[in-house]
């Protein structure tokens, strides 16, 4: 309840005179319907943004309308009202956070709060920010050297202090700062869970062989691991700066004024397993692929300390819905291995690996499902993926009156 309080506060201070004007009176007077039309709307639109970038304002639009008419008629005072739809309620607040001013990260304090606070543990450490080792991990053709700076200094690190890394091509996700740039250097540097420090996994992107454009993106995503199964994970991108006289100097992102992105979109699991794109990996090199997300499965459940609570954007992808599938989709009997296979929420869900809800990223999804990541143990041909992502997305957007989607029926409180 504090949580939820807070939230909706914070958006409601964050926001002044608002410009959508529904009667306030109208809503009380039957705010089923109001709720009902509403939730509706908000799921259409996020499909549509999810599928389609150019459609994204749209959706904010909506979303802004919806909270804009909560703050103006005080709704979330209305004690009955809020506790019947409680999860209306509290995924607007939360889901708005990232249309404040100065939350583009979408977290509950502002970003330059988030950056002070979190900085002991987004850090680069020290010994990757020479120059000698920023000169060669900014370009494939001195890549080679910069990996044999690393085992350097892996000779002075115990075994359990070693550094895990390797270069690969990303599948479909570019850098924040070129969305046509993939090859990546990834190096995780192990914590100390005795004494809460962190796990880091630095990745450096790579400016590809003989490109003239050179990529600046350096991105820190940590892990705190807790002794209750969970993990509080922080994030930070950095950027580079190539100067005339050859040497790089590396500050933050947002520092610099370039802005950031909603990182739980996209990071649900907190950290990411890492797939690379097929044969991008040296032979030598598979090993630490292995034991890098080998090391992801022992950090426990997502959490993102006191900025987020991820629960209020409620259950994901593959999670279940009114009726079951088999009562949804009349599936022939290779179609009952797909409905098997609508599983995700068998391992995303929040004591888990994190619910894959809305808002998220579609082509981080898509590739995990259709490029042959997801779900783990199925043999599925490129056509059934297609078919499995297709009814995954159709499962949680849907706004049938009979069949509502996921998304739909938790925000209408059916799924208590």
């Amino acid at each position: 309840m504090r949580f939820r309080l807070c939230i909706i506060a914070l958006y409601l201070l964050g926001f002044g005179r608002v410009t959508y004007a529904a009667p306030c009176s109208q809503i009380r007077s039957d705010p089923d319907a109001w709720v009902t039309n509403r939730v509706a709307a908000l799921v259409q639109s996020a499909r549509a943004a999810y599928e389609r970038d150019e459609a994204n304002q749209a959706y904010r639009r909506v979303l802004k309308r919806i909270a804009d008419t909560i703050q103006r008629c005080n709704l979330s005072v209305e004690e009955p009202f809020v506790s019947r739809y409680r999860e209306f309620f509290e995924y607007i607040a939360a889901v708005s956070l990232d249309q404040l001013p100065g939350h583009e990260l979408g977290f509950i304090t502002p970003d330059e709060q988030y950056f002070q606070e979190t900085r002991q543990f987004v850090e680069i450490p020290d010994f990757l920010l020479t120059q000698d080792f920023l000169r060669v991990v900014s370009r494939d053709e001195t890549l080679d050297r910069a990996k044999s700076l690393l085992r350097l200094m892996n000779l002075s690190r115990e075994g359990d202090d070693q550094l895990l890394f390797f270069s690969y091509q990303s599948r479909h996700l570019g850098t924040p700062d070129n969305d046509n740039s993939f090859e990546r250097l990834l190096i995780v540097v192990p914590g100390n869970v005795e004494k809460g420090i962190p796990d880091k996994w630095v990745q450096f992107g790579v400016t590809d062989r003989r490109a003239r454009v050179r990529i600046r993106n350096v991105s820190v995503v940590s892990a705190v691991v807790s002794s209750d199964g969970t993990y509080n994970t922080y994030f930070k991108d950095y950027y580079r700066t190539y100067r005339r006289d050859g040497s790089i100097s590396i500050n933050g992102r947002w520092e610099l004024g370039y802005g950031d992105d909603n990182c739980v979109k996209c990071h649900k699991s907190g950290i990411l397993p890492i797939f690379p794109e097929a044969g991008s990996v040296r032979p030598k090199e598979q090993e630490a692929v292995t034991a890098v997300n080998e090391r992801f499965l022992t950090y426990g459940s997502p959490r993102f300390g006191n900025y987020l609570d991820a629960s209020k954007f409620g259950p994901g992808l593959g999670s279940p819905r009114l009726g079951s599938s088999a009562q949804v989709f009349k599936a022939t009997s290779r179609d009952s291995i797909l409905t098997r296979a609508v599983t995700c929420a068998a391992c995303h869900k929040p004591a888990g690996l994190g619910s894959l809800s809305w808002p998220m990223d579609e082509t981080l999804i898509s590739s995990f499902v259709i490029g042959g990541q997801m779900p783990l143990g199925y043999k599925l041909k490129v056509s059934e993926r297609e078919k499995l992502y297709d009814r995954l997305i159709q499962e949680y957007f849907a706004t049938d009156k009979i069949h509502p989607g996921v998304l739909e029926s938790w925000l209408l409180g059916k799924l208590r």
